[in-house]
């Protein structure tokens, strides 16, 4: 996941919403967003490699979502998938706040992360990226609009400013039409060279990774996702998919009604 946009308690229908792309390698292995087999609980996209995900959610309204951080570091090849740090908070009976205090203790194990945690009562913002060891960044997310990328939450690159305005107007507008978001996830419009950040990896690649929605023939966005949870307690996912230059791969959408007593 590289680029997420999420509304906490900023719409007068939606307690959440989340928007979300999720920049990958065309040819890195992943199932379309379903019940997982072997933790029915979770419904979300998997990453058959590391077998972990970028963004699901619980059938109580648990969930997490998670981007990279743009190191010019190579990986470790040992390192556990950032993934997994999704797949563990929703199997997990923990609350927000306890489960990312308890992060503390393995965030040097991973690479460059940026985690968001909700359980229907609190947002967390994780991160292991401005710090080495084992210390890390935890910060609780009050209610308003937020994005997170692949720097430090709210770090302002031209395309988490577009996402954040875009999801600021649907929601002022209390709009309930997800096209509108739909349509802000496949922007392609690369940013003016003098706004591009400077992480490292040359100009010619900052612009491509520029736009909401990367359009490439090896690398690209390969999901974007919708995750609405009303005031009334119904969740809805719809993940879109895509192929190599942005081409549709399908759509799924899934909904329910949540657990009123425990949301978690």
């Amino acid at each position: 996941m590289c680029l997420i946009a999420l509304a906490l308690d900023a719409h007068p229908h939606y307690a959440l919403v989340l928007a979300a792309n999720r920049d990958e390698f065309h040819h890195r292995p992943t199932a379309a967003a379903d019940f997982w087999m072997d933790t029915p609980q979770i419904f979300g996209g998997r990453d058959l490699q590391g077998h972990g995900t970028w963004l699901a959610v619980t059938r109580r309204g648990r969930w997490a979502a998670v981007t990279n951080v743009r190191r010019m570091v190579p990986p470790d090849p040992a390192a556990p998938s950032r993934g997994q740090l999704v797949s563990d908070f929703l199997r997990s009976p923990e609350s927000v706040a306890d489960h990312a205090e308890m992060l503390r203790a393995c965030v040097a194990d991973y690479a460059g992360f940026n985690l968001l945690l909700g359980d229907g009562q609190a947002v967390c913002y994780v991160s292991n990226h401005a710090v080495t060891g084992a210390a890390t960044v935890l910060q609780p997310i009050g209610n308003g609009i937020h994005a997170v990328s692949n720097d430090a939450l709210d770090t302002p690159w031209p395309k988490l400013c577009s996402l954040r305005a875009q999801m600021q107007q649907w929601c002022q507008a209390g709009e309930c039409d997800l096209r509108p978001l739909q349509a802000a996830l496949q922007d392609d419009v690369q940013a003016a060279d003098e706004a591009l950040p400077q992480t490292g990896v040359g100009l010619a690649m900052e612009r491509f990774l520029s736009p909401i929605f990367i359009r490439g023939r090896d690398y690209g966005t390969r999901a974007s996702t919708i995750l609405t949870i009303s005031h009334k307690g119904v969740l809805s996912f719809d993940e879109w998919r895509w192929g190599a230059q942005g081409t549709s791969q399908g759509h799924t959408h899934q909904s329910w009604a949540l657990d009123p007593v425990n949301p978690s």
